[in-house]
């Protein structure tokens, strides 16, 4: 980048039939676009980017209904991305950012904490690095059964307490800002082969940072969602949980560099996912004589992991993002 030039950001929300909620979200990225012009220096300008999974545009049309009157700046672009699953819309936004330094993508369903763009903008200045990832917090629509809160099906504190700069291997697409430079350079796309399935933000995440690329943690960097009631039900959770079991067991084998290394993968998996499934039987069996709610769901929860490692070792794959009809 030459002397005086200044690098263009550009944040991508992908949506699929959730008119409602990015229509929401977009104003608040636009406050954060213009907070991060008023505040993150000259080095930057800022806008904002919609891909709409939707064949018939009705994300699209959202947005554009709550565009203010003509005259007033309004940042942000929509595109429809007709093929289906959420690899084929990542990118999507990557191919529409050809002519920008970086991108933010942040999902449809979440809102940006105070300074939450700034904050990212300013952890890469002062990192150099090649990614900057932070945390999502959760709330509920709905107060949850006991069940459901014991199971920790939401819990996301692993990485709780980090501070920021902190390197981490991996990172979801849910709050993440990428210096496409790297991307380009490492010849890096979303895999269409998990498109359906979910874990294509771990293998590109993982495949960037075995390309030599750095990504760091930003604490301050914070994005909150509220989980809406059809998503607190046992049996989708039970299937959310041996989805991403079984994403994260694809994601690894296919990371595997020979096939030697595939086995080797396939065997710690099909342990693992054995091991689970005792485990999580005992916890089931112990809470049922106890009566104990949490174990319950604590078992439960690790059956359902156990069920979908044993199915990616098997060559199954789960779809929770294919459509229905």
């Amino acid at each position: 980048m030459g002397t005086g030039e200044r690098e263009r950001l550009v944040v991508a929300v992908l949506t699929y039939r959730r008119p409602d909620r990015v229509a929401a979200l977009v104003p608040l990225l636009v406050e954060q676009v213009a907070d991060l012009a008023r505040r993150g220096g000259p080095g930057v300008t800022a806008s904002v980017l919609v891909v709409d999974n939707d064949p018939a545009g009705t994300g699209a049309r959202a947005v554009d209904d709550v565009r203010p009157a003509a005259g007033q700046d309004w940042p942000v672009t929509t595109v429809v991305e007709p093929e289906p699953g959420i690899a084929a819309a990542r990118n999507r936004a990557l191919r529409a950012g050809a002519d920008h330094d970086l991108l933010v993508f942040v999902d449809d369903d979440e809102v940006p904490g105070q300074g939450w763009l700034r904050a990212l903008w300013t952890t890469y200045r002062e990192t150099g690095a090649h990614a900057v990832t932070g945390p999502v917090t959760s709330s509920y629509e709905v107060e949850p059964d006991p069940w459901v809160r014991a199971g920790g099906f939401y819990d996301r504190t692993h990485r709780a307490g980090l501070a920021t700069g902190t390197v981490v291997r991996t990172a979801a697409t849910n709050n993440l800002l990428l210096d496409l430079r790297a991307v380009r350079r490492a010849g890096l796309a979303f895999d269409p082969a998990l498109g359906l399935s979910g874990g294509e933000d771990t293998h590109f995440t993982s495949a960037l940072t075995a390309a030599g690329g750095r990504i760091v943690w930003c604490a301050e960097a914070v994005v909150s969602d509220v989980v809406p009631a059809d998503r607190l039900t046992r049996d989708y959770l039970l299937a959310r949980t041996a989805g991403l079991a079984n994403s994260s067991a694809r994601v690894a084998l296919l990371l595997a560099p020979d096939r030697l290394a595939r086995a080797r993968v396939r065997a710690r998996t099909l342990a693992a996912g054995l091991a689970r499934g005792v485990l999580g039987a005992g916890q089931v069996a112990l809470a049922a004589v106890r009566s104990d709610v949490g174990g319950d769901a604590r078992g439960r929860r690790t059956l359902a992991r156990s069920r979908g490692e044993l199915l990616a070792v098997t060559g199954r794959v789960l779809l929770p993002y294919a459509r229905q009809g």
